[in-house]
């Protein structure tokens, strides 16, 4: 009798499909039951079988040989990249702690290798975070590895290498961002700095204001401290401002508090010298009342003398004009009072 199509399949099995019932399962083992002990056990083989570990991270190592001294220490096994560039790789078959992460970087710098690897058991998120960190902020490559032991089924035990964390394009890139921040910072406190020096040859204003790496400085404007007399610098220009942000709620009191000062546009404008710039925009909760100043900003260091006078000098034209009309403000009430 022959077959239908629609045939029922053997119990386990799916037409057209592999046996299920021939998938091994997996069985970790203890690490100390495969490699009794870590140097001569698990670092051996590895020295062995180092291509288990270039599987793991798609890197190609060779010339490996244990245990070369780096000071007063021994580095587990020392290899080579593509280029011939010294590779250290430390072996810990337990949880990740503080003393082989000092370890991994002490071997890499005095071998000036450059690339760590750390093979642990049990990789802590402390440590996860710490190499991840160094990938981004050092000009060596750092992997985290984990190491299981498995078997399938009754097979003979295998290393199962697992990446963690290492080099990235991206953490390169982020590095970089945080290099050009950390310089960034360096040349605004700097900027700050000089300018507030000089300030308190001419004014008290901000004389108990101190440098910053922010892109601004001020002081509150009278008896409120979220009205502020503020300095503010970008790349290539400069501000001096009030900044009104009294009310932290619905930003509706802020507005009340611009309308008041806007309503005496003509004579604050007369004082000051010149016109200003008048900012309550929708959606926005602060409002400003600020002067522009396209000398300079903080990338161009050769004009910062001029730069930081006329900031100075426009500073102290609108605290003048100013502080009269906030003195004699109605104020609302702030959000929480």
């Amino acid at each position: 009798m022959k077959r239908g199509r629609n045939h029922v399949a053997a119990r386990g099995t799916v037409p057209g499909r592999r046996d299920i019932r021939l998938i091994g399962k997996i069985r970790r083992l203890d690490l100390r039951e495969v490699w009794r002990h870590e140097a001569y056990d698990f670092t051996a083989w590895l020295e062995e079988n180092i291509d288990v570990l270039n599987d793991a991270l798609d890197l190609s190592l060779g010339n490996v040989y244990r245990e070369r001294n780096a000071g007063d220490f021994s580095v587990d096994l020392v290899a080579e990249d593509d280029d011939g560039n010294l590779v250290v790789i430390e072996n810990q078959l337990e949880r990740s702690d503080h003393d082989h992460l000092g370890k991994v970087i002490t071997y890499l710098t005095a071998l000036e290798a450059r690339t760590a690897i750390w093979i642990v058991s049990e990789p802590r998120p402390e440590h996860t975070r710490a190499i991840a960190w160094l990938n981004e902020s050092s000009a060596a490559a750092f992997y985290l590895v984990k190491v299981e032991a498995i078997s399938i089924d009754e097979s003979p035990p295998a290393a199962l290498l697992t990446l963690i964390t290492g080099p990235s394009i991206e953490a390169v890139r982020v590095g970089e961002r945080k290099k050009e921040l950390a310089g960034r910072h360096k040349v605004l406190y700097s900027f700050w700095e000089q300018l507030l020096d000089k300030a308190k040859e001419k004014t008290n204003l901000h004389a108990n204001i101190s440098p910053t790496h922010k892109s601004w400085v001020g002081t509150s404007a009278g008896p409120l401290s979220r009205l502020q007399m503020g300095y503010y610098i970008r790349s290539h220009d400069a501000r001096v401002e009030l900044y009104i942000d009294h009310d932290t709620g619905t930003g509706e009191g802020n507005r009340k508090i611009f309308n008041q000062l806007k309503a005496n546009k003509e004579r604050i404008e007369e004082i000051f010298g010149e016109p200003l710039n008048w900012e309550a925009p929708e959606g926005r909760r602060a409002c400003r009342i600020s002067k522009t100043i396209p000398i300079g900003g903080w990338m161009d260091e050769d004009a910062w003398p001029e730069l930081h006078e006329a900031m100075i000098d426009a500073m102290i034209r609108l605290d003048a004009s100013l502080r009269p009309y906030v003195r004699e403000l109605e104020l609302p009430r702030a959000a929480g009072e």
